[in-house]
């Protein structure tokens, strides 16, 4: 039989709880999902973010990728990752020839300061990356 304090304990606990947050290994195993296992290398990629933000719930970016963006040689899919929001997987991007410039810019969500990762594959198969370092001063994307 439940009785009053059992009830306001088991209350307590689940206010208490912090919310999970990816960790190192998760965006890695999140970013080898995404290449396939294909080798990631540096370079190519820029990735524009503010080092320092004072909110987290809507954090400006703006990745590009050299590319002459032909039919032989272009940018396929540009995605997001990030180290330590629960969800480390934020956004993929699909373009084509047809895009004419590989740039896509966006807003997103940082539970707190952390590493973003942008990833481009392109059509011969290889992966580029960059990674920056933000920090949060007001931290946002926190599920209970």
């Amino acid at each position: 039989m439940t009785n009053r304090r059992t009830v306001l304990v088991a209350g307590l606990g689940s206010v208490l709880l912090r919310p999970a947050l990816a960790t190192p290994a998760a965006l890695q195993a999140a970013v080898d999902r995404y290449t396939g296992g294909a080798a990631v290398q540096d370079g190519r990629v820029t990735l524009d973010a503010s080092p320092l933000v004072e909110n987290g719930n809507a954090v400006p970016v703006t990745v590009s990728v050299v590319s002459p963006m032909t039919a032989d040689d272009h940018v396929q899919r540009i995605a997001l990752f990030t180290e330590r929001n629960p969800q480390p997987e934020v956004a993929v991007f699909h373009l084509s020839p047809v895009n004419g410039r590989a740039v896509v810019g966006t807003r997103m969500r940082l539970a707190t300061s952390q590493t973003i990762v942008a990833l481009a594959q392109l059509s011969d198969g290889s992966v580029w990356q960059q990674r920056v370092e933000v920090v949060v001063t007001l931290a946002a994307c926190v599920e209970g």
